[in-house]
């Protein structure tokens, strides 16, 4: 038997509509973009119409989407680009305590360059107050990146407020929004940010395939240097038969995403509410309303994630902390939302997806349920 599978957040399965339309590219068309006969012109007509489907999605014009190889260089290239294409105006870049490393990482390599970066606390449901984005706005800075929704307990942050406050400033925002395309309406036009990765592998596109939306006028600097595709900002040929699958990833969201939301958010309050019932010393971590319907953060007070999960071998879970050298290092997510230790160590990140049925959560809660009783009766 297959384990039940309740790590959506890590990675998606690729939708079987995203894997017939990327099959004629690894077969038939398989040209190269930049070409000029018929081969070529046959993938970039795809690369195209994908670049169209991402972009409706977002609201946003076509010649504001940039093809990269994921998330993680989506943010590379909006947040170095951007802090380098500005440094003759500042320095300082904002962002919260609670960023995926692939935002965290890059603000600490550019401090090595000598630019500053300023960490905002969030409250205990892990929401970011506009108000000390404002506060902590100088006269150096020159970007603000704050990620849509949070990976770990799926808290979505005010982000439109946060980009009109920039605005008024004549500051750039980013945000990463890896983690919500797909599961909530995300729009470049009403958030008003910049720049907004995407990642398609968490919305059933491939891993290796991602996005930037970079709005028209914002300067960046070049990331990838060499031939002039992609707008001449990202050399390389094009993956066209990841694109194909990102494009159409993004179609079946635009035509699906209420039903998706819909099934997601009773999944996982099925879920949830299982558990409450039947488990003591129990806490539920983010925002129980601003918050990603299929993310379910719950901690179990005085037990270790890695010890339950140890027994859950029929469940794919991730915790919410990590084991090294016989030491529990907490999430810095729930640090900063100042959860109890005695409840962090224990933290389960279970997150559903489109296919995740009733009958496999409520597998999920008796296996859980039965875990930590064997735990606690032994401890």
């Amino acid at each position: 038997m297959m384990p039940i599978y309740l790590d959506h957040n890590a990675t998606t399965p690729i939708a079987p509509q995203v894997a017939e339309a990327m099959l004629p590219f690894i077969h038939e068309h398989f040209g190269n973009p930049s070409s000029t006969y018929w081969y070529g012109r046959k993938a970039r007509e795809e690369v195209e119409r994908a670049r169209q489907q991402v972009a409706h999605l977002l609201r946003c014009e076509p010649q504001e989407i940039l093809f990269t190889s994921g998330g993680t260089e989506s943010n590379n290239h909006a947040i170095k680009g951007a802090a380098r294409a500005l440094r003759h105006r500042g320095n300082h870049i904002i962002t919260s305590a609670i960023e995926h490393p692939a935002v965290t990482q890059v603000c600490h390599h550019l401090e090595k360059e000598g630019f500053r970066t300023t960490f905002l606390p969030v409250n205990e449901e892990g929401l970011l107050d506009p108000r000390d984005v404002e506060k902590a706005i100088t006269p150096r800075t020159i970007l603000i990146t704050v990620m849509h929704s949070n990976n770990e307990v799926g808290t979505i942050q005010p982000i439109a407020p946060m980009a009109e406050i920039a605005r008024k400033h004549g500051i750039l925002t980013h945000t990463d929004a890896a983690q919500s395309l797909g599961k909530v309406p995300v729009r470049a036009d009403t958030l008003g940010v910049d720049l907004l990765s995407i990642a398609g592998h968490k919305l059933y596109a491939p891993k290796g395939i991602g996005a930037l939306f970079i709005r028209k006028g914002v300067p960046l600097e070049k990331f990838i240097h060499g031939a002039g595709q992609e707008m001449n900002m990202r050399a390389g040929t094009e993956n066209v038969i990841h694109i194909a699958g990102l494009g159409k990833a993004c179609s079946l969201v635009e035509e699906n995403l209420p039903s998706y939301e819909k099934h997601f958010r009773a999944m996982r309050d099925r879920l949830e509410t299982s558990l409450l019932k039947r488990v003591a010393r129990m806490r539920v971590n983010g925002h129980r309303e601003k918050r990603l319907p299929n993310t379910s953060s719950v901690s179990f007070k005085d037990l270790e994630a890695g010890a339950i999960l140890s027994r859950l071998p029929h469940i794919a879970a991730s915790a919410g902390s990590a084991c090294h050298s016989d030491q529990v290092v907490l999430s810095h997510v729930l640090e900063a939302m100042k959860v109890p230790s005695p409840y962090a160590m224990g933290t389960l990140r279970l997150s559903v997806g489109r296919a995740t049925t009733g009958d496999e959560i409520d597998l999920a809660a008796n296996a859980i349920t039965k875990a930590l009783e064997e735990l606690r009766s032994k401890g």
